[in-house]
């Protein structure tokens, strides 16, 4: 008890001369200043005593952070307009960031129209449309290092360039632009042809490869944010170009397409050849099959194996999750998400959500696919008997009006709608554009759909494709498709007469084979020959094709 006793005291006084030093200190700091101490004084002022110089010397001071203005009260709720400055703040910081999805642009404090500019590259040219001519050696970096996992269409660049396979072709193409693009227009250019090229997507567009292919002589217009004026103008300026009349179209989604066969029907029926790659441009193709009025052979490369299983397989598996990840900074651990088509997207779509660990629903039309989607381990539903409850809505299935305004009303707060199909018509963003909704841009691509309630509706990139809007997409698939759509470019040009009618062709077999065989290397694949005798016993040639058209991988 004694020593219990004698401890407490030592702690008192030990305790006493604490306050006693301190008290001497704040004495010594009075005289110092003058005797005047107050609410005002700073914590860096009493480096100027010894004694806390010793304390506060080896702990450098940060600096405050200084606002404007110091009056500015936080603690009050913003108003309409305050939120709507604040959103714009927040949007502007938002691409900055140094990433080719947010575009290394999109920073530019530039607000002009590049159609209100004159740009001439280096050699003299201004045969073209970018937002930055000067920002063409840092595209120029983004293209090589997207080479450098596209090395199946550089071997068959390298294979083929001393044969010139496209020489006196004038092909207008309208894809997305970006540097695995790029690498696509430049292989082509080496095989000879004349390249013209816009974008099929307005948010898609990485400036600074667009004015790099501008600097090596494409003609690009394109750029990314663009009005659906500049679309439709961009399209128009690539095809109406004096003393230069294209007779090859590579298109993705249709839009080029058409407008040639309305604005320019004589140019159109001059045309040798198109190629296609997206659902909606194929539908648009068979349509025109259909009504009798496509009077040029058309290659359907959306269909073929190399494109629906790995770009839109495999790609998708991967950059749904990106695209959402970047726009959202959503987890998706226990998050209720309803995915409309289970296609091939849609499976790439719906593996990557489950596999982190989310309850995943689905919506068909077709039955095989609704089967295959059950026997996958999801639930099948219509989307109206989940909506009030799923955090998010991705639609991917080619159609219009997926997601109309009834959807959209009866959603909960803060539900991600977004759209992994190509065209925009599959969420009805047009029934949200009416007087009573609020738009608010938070970030890039990101806007919350305020309804008078308060509810909060998360949309992405307007209903647009989002992987290639808000994120990027796997190089390596890119080359798949890429080198697809090179092989068929240099069919149908090449092609004798008479082999394609006025229709609409599938890629042939052996292409599709031989473009899965160009990337096998960069997987130390080895391919088993078949014997004599075993290709005998299968009728097959021991070169392929080694599957019959109607074979489904």
């Amino acid at each position: 008890m004694s020593d219990s006793v004698s401890e407490g005291k030592l702690e008192i006084k030990q305790a006493s001369k604490e306050v006693k030093e301190s008290e001497n200190v704040a004495e010594k700091y009075s005289a110092m200043s003058g005797g005047k101490m107050g609410s005002d004084t700073k914590l860096g002022d009493f480096a100027a005593v010894p004694a806390f110089a010793a304390v506060t010397s080896h702990k450098p001071v940060k600096k405050q952070i200084q606002f404007a203005d110091d009056k500015q009260e936080f603690n009050r709720f913003p108003t309409k307009t305050g939120r709507r400055s604040l959103s714009r703040s927040i949007s502007q910081s938002s691409t900055d960031s140094y990433s080719s999805a947010a575009s290394y642009t999109d920073s530019s404090d530039d607000e002009a129209s590049p159609r209100d500019k004159t740009q001439i590259n280096s050699k003299g040219n201004s045969d073209f449309c970018v937002k930055n001519i000067k920002q063409a050696e840092f595209g120029r970096r983004e293209i090589e290092i997207a080479e450098q996992d596209m090395l199946a269409l550089i071997a068959l660049r390298k294979r083929a360039q001393g044969e010139k396979p496209l020489a006196a072709a004038k092909i207008v193409g309208c894809t997305h632009i970006t540097a695995q693009t790029a690498v696509l227009i430049e292989t082509l250019v080496a095989l000879g042809a004349q390249c013209r090229w816009t974008a099929c997507n307005i948010y898609s567009t990485q400036n600074e490869v667009a004015a790099a292919l501008s600097e090596a002589g494409v003609a690009v217009f394109a750029w990314k944010g663009e009005s659906e004026d500049d679309f439709w103008w961009c399209i128009d300026r690539c095809v109406n170009m004096e003393g230069w009349q294209p007779n090859m179209i590579l298109d993705d989604g249709g839009d080029l397409t058409h407008w040639v066969y309305k604005k320019y029907p004589n140019v159109f029926k001059k045309i040798r050849g198109i190629v296609e790659e997206s659902v909606t441009g194929v539908h648009r193709l068979y349509q025109l099959s259909k009504a009798g009025k496509l009077c040029v052979p058309a290659m359907n490369v959306n269909d073929s194996v190399t494109k629906q299983k790995f770009d839109n397989l495999y790609c998708c598996r991967e950059s749904i999750l990106d695209g959402l990840k970047r726009t959202t900074d959503v987890m998706f651990g226990g998050k209720q998400i309803v995915v409309c088509g289970y296609g091939e997207v849609g499976k790439g779509c719906c593996a990557a959500l489950k596999a982190l660990g989310a309850i995943v629903y689905i919506t068909e039309i077709d039955p095989i696919c609704a089967l295959q989607a059950c026997m996958d381990g999801f639930r099948v539903v219509k989307l109206n008997e989940v909506i009030r409850q799923v955090d998010v809505v991705i639609t991917c299935t080619g159609n219009k009006n997926v997601v109309i305004r009834e959807h959209l009303d009866r959603m909960k707060n803060g539900c991600i709608v977004c759209n992994m199909g190509h065209s925009n018509t599959e969420i009805d963003v047009t029934s949200l554009r009416t007087p009573e909704l609020t738009w608010e841009r938070v970030r890039s691509q990101v806007d919350h759909v305020i309804w008078p309630d308060g509810k909060r509706v998360v949309l992405l990139a307007e209903g647009r494709l989002l992987n290639l809007s808000c994120s990027t997409v796997p190089t390596f698939v890119l080359s798949i498709t890429a080198t697809t759509q090179a092989l068929a470019l240099i069919e149908l040009y090449n092609a004798p007469e008479g082999r394609y009618k006025q229709d609409v062709y599938l890629l042939p077999k052996k292409m599709d084979e031989y473009v899965a065989s160009l990337h096998l290397p960069s997987f130390d694949a080895h391919l088993t020959e078949l014997s004599d005798e075993q290709a005998k016993y299968l009728g097959l040639n021991k070169n392929g094709p080694f599957k019959p058209n109607y074979y489904r991988y």
